[in-house]
């Protein structure tokens, strides 16, 4: 970095000062009115930890929070399981492998909002129809309970971001030497076996990045949260950054709403920042 000329920061500084003022800057800003009773306007009274000791007693946003964890867990754990399954799939010689590719990623260039409503139509309409057809009473009424708003939401999910994480796969899939591959089948080895000593351990790098992705954004999902469930039934199914934002604005307590800002900001970057640490230590040992 110290060998860097003056071109090279002259370059660098619009993202920078663009980083500063949309990111760190509102971020020291929000920390600092979460310690006082901002009420978007101003802020006469600098109230300590007030707001944050307020968190331990708020049942709405440990039940977001926790709804939020469980909704993460399972959401990364499949969209990790299907997005490497795409890309076992479209990086075999096959002659539709490109088409395949494009309609496998064509959902994430749906926006949250619209795939939200999409979704609740199917959930709504279409399952009910064919649940009524069919007699399954199973299909009737979905997202009228904490249970299939919860599995709702994740298929939605995973429908729009599994073709973005099979980017990723198959970007580090294609890199693998052929070498490796052959000399592995003249040893003998079946499929599963060149998949667990060959080709997992050379993706895993591409683990790494995909929980990274994958936790962040199931972790700070409100678009389609809002469109497909907007919380319902009785916020069972609201997640933390919406109940941020109802404490916020439709309660209008900005600082107390700060403060759980603050707390989920810290939650989502612990837990990012160690599954980064760990899952970087399994690539060495691997």
């Amino acid at each position: 970095m110290r060998n860097r000329d003056l071109s090279f920061w002259l370059f660098l500084s619009p993202v920078l000062l663009a980083l500063a003022l949309v990111v760190i800057v509102p971020l020291l800003y929000g920390t600092f009115y979460s310690f006082t009773d901002w009420d978007g306007l101003r802020a006469t009274t600098f109230i300590g930890f007030e707001n944050y000791t307020r968190l331990i007693h708020d049942t709405a946003f440990l039940n977001s929070l926790w709804f939020t964890i469980k909704f993460s867990v399972v959401t990364v754990i499949l969209l990790n399981f299907f997005g490497l399954s795409l890309a076992l799939i479209v990086t075999r010689k096959l002659k539709s492998a490109n088409l395949l590719r494009t309609v496998f990623f064509m959902p994430n260039l749906i926006g949250g909002l619209i795939l939200g409503f999409i979704w609740q139509f199917i959930f709504i309409s279409v399952f009910s129809d064919i649940g009524e057809a069919l007699g399954i009473a199973g299909l009737q009424g979905w997202l009228s309970t904490t249970t299939t708003g919860f599995w709702g939401l994740v298929i939605l999910t995973v429908w729009q971001m599994a073709g973005y994480i099979m980017i990723i796969y198959i970007a580090y899939l294609q890199n693998i030497p052929n070498e490796l591959i052959e000399a592995a089948k003249i040893d003998g080895a079946n499929s599963f076996q060149r998949f667990k000593n060959i080709t997992f351990p050379l993706v895993a790098p591409a683990f790494t990045v995909s929980m990274f992705l994958t936790l962040s954004t199931s972790f700070k999902m409100y678009d389609q949260n809002l469109s497909l469930t907007n919380g319902g039934p009785f916020e069972s199914t609201q997640m933390v950054a919406m109940e941020i934002v109802k404490t916020a604005f439709s309660s209008n307590e900005m600082a107390y709403g700060q403060a759980k800002a603050v707390v989920f900001f810290l939650i989502v970057a612990i837990i990012s920042l160690t599954q980064v640490y760990y899952n970087k230590k399994r690539e060495v040992d691997m």
